[in-house]
């Protein structure tokens, strides 16, 4: 686990490398199909070096959920085991990741209505002020989310406006954990310049190999709009805005630097607040090392 340009991908490469292994992704972007550069996806050749599971598996104008996710990496991972290999998650969606671990509680089914007046409300005070009342109803959700993340903020009010209960209460009494001892290390950077400047470079590369035309060919698809859940993912709501005319190039490239950056941070927060997660230097020379070691005593 880990906050994005951090190395978990090729970390994850090395280590399958050294063990009988293949490797689940845990990303909520990487399942979809035609978006490879911006989710920074391994390239053909590094999976059929190793094998990988729930990558490309849905198309973008489909939805994906943690609970899906649960239901396929479970599945993933007892046919890896069946075959007498170690699974390897690696990924950023620590919410996936907190699923697996945790399962889910049974939320109730979407309420068009109520989602419409929430969105009929934020055209008039904004998503941030839709945060705040969320944070009156169920602070552990306000506190996860982000003050303009409008999906989750959406889905949180939803909840508690259909059950009268917040989802965070819901979540915690939800506690089914996978039949696998799981090993956890989460990859963190030395210092946040440093990350920050990756982030940087990354998006960079990713404008040079052409990741704004690949926004464009999804954009120019009539199913898909601004709004659908894979359109939303950070890089390409920026990008998307751009081929708007709604931003410059320039201010887009920024943008989306920004909200990984931000996007980042939010992922090492959370990932400090996890149990039993060793924390390792992500630019640690002798990473691979350390995890195959410690990956080997365990077998």
């Amino acid at each position: 686990m880990g906050p994005t340009a951090t190395g978990k991908s090729d970390a994850a490469l090395a280590l399958a490398a050294r063990l009988p292994a293949e490797i689940v992704s845990v990303d909520s972007a990487m399942v979809y199909r035609g978006m490879d550069i911006g989710t920074a996806k391994p390239t053909p050749d590094e999976q059929d070096a190793v094998p990988h599971h729930l990558i490309d598996i849905l198309d973008p104008a489909e939805s994906y959920s943690a609970a899906r996710f649960r239901e396929d990496a479970l599945a993933a991972m007892d046919a890896i085991t069946e075959r007498g290999r170690v699974p390897i998650l690696v990924g950023g969606t620590l919410l996936y990741f907190r699923a697996l671990m945790r399962g889910l509680a049974p939320l109730p089914s979407a309420d068009p209505d109520y989602r419409a007046e929430l969105e009929r409300q934020a055209a008039e005070i904004g998503w941030p002020a839709l945060h705040a009342r969320l944070a009156t109803v169920d602070a552990g959700a306000a506190d996860r989310i982000h003050p303009n993340d409008a999906q989750r903020i959406q889905r949180a009010l939803e909840v508690h406006h259909l059950t009268g209960e917040a989802m965070t209460a819901q979540w915690q009494r939800a506690h089914a954990p996978p039949p696998y001892r799981l090993l956890r290390f989460g990859l963190m950077p030395s210092s946040r310049a440093l990350l920050h400047e990756r982030i940087a470079n990354r998006f960079q590369e990713m404008i040079v190999a052409g990741f704004i035309d690949e926004v464009a060919e999804l954009r120019a698809r009539p199913d898909l709009t601004a709004e659908h859940p894979s359109m939303r993912a950070v890089g390409y709501r920026q990008i998307w805005a751009y081929l708007d005319g709604r931003r410059t190039r320039e201010e887009a490239v920024i943008d989306g630097i920004v909200a990984t950056r931000r996007y980042a941070k939010r992922q090492m927060t959370w990932l400090r607040s996890e149990e039993d997660v060793r924390l390792i230097e992500a630019r640690d020379p002798a990473l691979v090392e350390r995890l195959s070691a410690i990956a080997a005593a365990a077998l």
